[in-house]
């Protein structure tokens, strides 16, 4: 690409902005920066082949091209496919793509993370607020950010503050401090259960056998509630789940916990009935427990999540620990609900 000499000088003047004075290099840097200009919209395929074959080898990436005008504003995109496919004689702004997706220098990583997800890019532009590239970011970039937040993701989903130290390189206090703040927050939030089970003293006095049922009914939910949340988290994650999906959420999980719960409920109705013949209604009680339990499970699992990130939290707040201790007070209050009703001897 050829320009006059009071061209190439504008030219400079705009790249170095507010990079100094160019009149200050010397022969030698003055024709990297003239290089460095890359290749404008007016360029043709072989300025644009012998660019790639002087600067490639030093670059992470050939595949893609970005395309720049004389101001460094970023006006297209193309492959080297595509250089490749066409003849000399046609001009870059001839097939360069200008609908390019890019991401300006203040976007959240996640955010660009997400972009590389949806659509399986191998670079992705990074431009200034003016629209001016200023970089790159490349799937090997990507990656690391993504194990970075997958480990933290790990990390709340089990009830920890996230850690930026690899776990043996990370003192005992620090571990401790950590995970201190959210234990103390579930241990109050379980002191609602102990409150709820002191409710229904009477109940274990008139019928201890109740008692034995508890564990089994808030593990059931607490594993039902995590399975959800789990499931709808993964899907926020990799774009498939959005707030906007709730109903339809709450639907599939609905009809989910309906046909488990029957299944769970079922198997217990039949074992109960075997292991304590005649005691057909706490049977039918633990049944019906099993059945509104999971069902509540489900639902709950799978709301929470979307309605933390309606509100901007992060939804790996709303995973096993939590949900777990919400859904064991809430099944607590269904179990004894549903013996008051139906068991005489609690009337």
């Amino acid at each position: 690409m050829t320009y006059d000499e009071l061209e190439l000088e504008a030219v400079l003047l705009e790249v170095l902005e507010n990079r100094g004075n160019f009149e200050s290099l010397d022969d030698e840097e003055l024709f990297e920066l003239i290089e460095e200009v890359a290749k404008y919209t007016d360029g043709d395929y072989e300025e644009a082949f012998e660019y790639i074959r002087k600067h490639g080898i030093d670059k992470e990436t050939i595949y893609t091209c970005y395309v720049m005008d004389r101001t460094r504003v970023l006006e297209g995109v193309l492959t080297v496919k595509e250089l490749l496919m066409n003849p000399y004689d046609k001009k870059i702004e001839d097939i360069m793509d200008d609908k390019v997706i890019k991401v300006v220098t203040t976007e959240d990583r996640e955010e660009v993370v997400d972009i590389f997800n949806k659509y399986n890019f191998l670079s992705l532009p990074v431009v200034d607020h003016e629209d001016r590239l200023v970089g790159i970011v490349t799937i090997d970039d990507i990656v690391g950010v993504m194990e970075e937040e997958d480990t933290e993701d790990f990390e709340k989903m089990a009830a920890m503050l996230p850690s930026e130290k690899p776990y043996l390189k990370t003192g005992v206090m620090e571990l401790a401090k950590n995970r201190i703040t959210w234990l103390v927050v579930l241990m109050i939030s379980d002191m609602l259960t102990g409150g709820i089970l002191s409710n229904y003293e009477r109940a274990f006095v008139v019928l201890p056998i109740l008692v034995t049922f508890v564990p089994m009914i808030m593990g059931t939910g607490g594993n039902a509630g995590s399975q959800s949340s789990t499931m709808v988290i993964r899907g926020m994650a990799v774009g498939e789940i959005e707030p906007k999906d709730a109903f339809k959420v709450i639907m599939k999980e609905g009809m989910v916990s309906i046909l488990v719960g029957l299944v769970l409920g079922i198997v217990n109705f039949v074992r109960l009935v075997i292991m304590y013949p005649g005691q057909y209604m706490i049977a039918m009680t633990v049944m019906l427990t099993l059945l509104g339990t999971v069902i509540m499970a489900k639902i709950v699992g799978g709301v929470l999540p979307l309605i933390a990130k309606l509100l901007k939290g992060d939804p790996a707040l709303m995973a096993a620990p939590l949900i777990t201790t919400i859904v064991d007070a809430l099944s607590l209050m269904i179990y004894f609900q549903i013996a008051v009703r139906l068991l005489d001897g609690l009337k």
